[in-house]
């Protein structure tokens, strides 16, 4: 088991650059594929981002390549989500999530563990 925890959730401006963070416990990072989803106001959850278990592999959704970059820090046991050029389509509820395998699945449902979200609003 692991429990995971988001945060560094705010209002943004378009064009602007934020940061979340997630923090892992009861096993370590590393034992685990993470990456992130977030889910708008009427929407489904989405696959935004991952890093593989080795961190070797990074995956992100068409919409953000080039403006988010995810990243891992296994001493820490945190993950990170760096966003750029936001614009006010990304304003969503961001969880952190993590699944037992290599890689974190783009389908929500398959992944095993879930943060609590964190609100980024991006204001136009």
């Amino acid at each position: 088991q692991v429990q995971l925890v988001e945060s560094g959730g705010g209002l943004v401006q378009a064009g602007g650059s934020w940061r979340l963070a997630c923090a892992a416990s009861g096993r370590t990072s590393s034992s685990y594929a993470m990456g992130w989803f977030r889910q708008a106001p009427g929407k489904e959850r989405e696959f935004v981002a991952a890093i593989s278990r080795s961190g070797g592999s990074i995956d992100y959704v068409d919409s953000v390549k080039g403006r988010f970059t995810i990243s891992k820090d296994n001493a820490k046991n945190m993950m990170y989500l760096r966003m750029n050029s936001l614009k006010p389509e990304d304003t969503a509820v961001y969880y952190c999530a993590a699944k037992n395998g290599p890689v974190v699945s783009r389908r929500y449902h398959e992944n095993d563990y879930w943060g609590q979200g964190t609100q980024v609003t991006v204001s136009s």
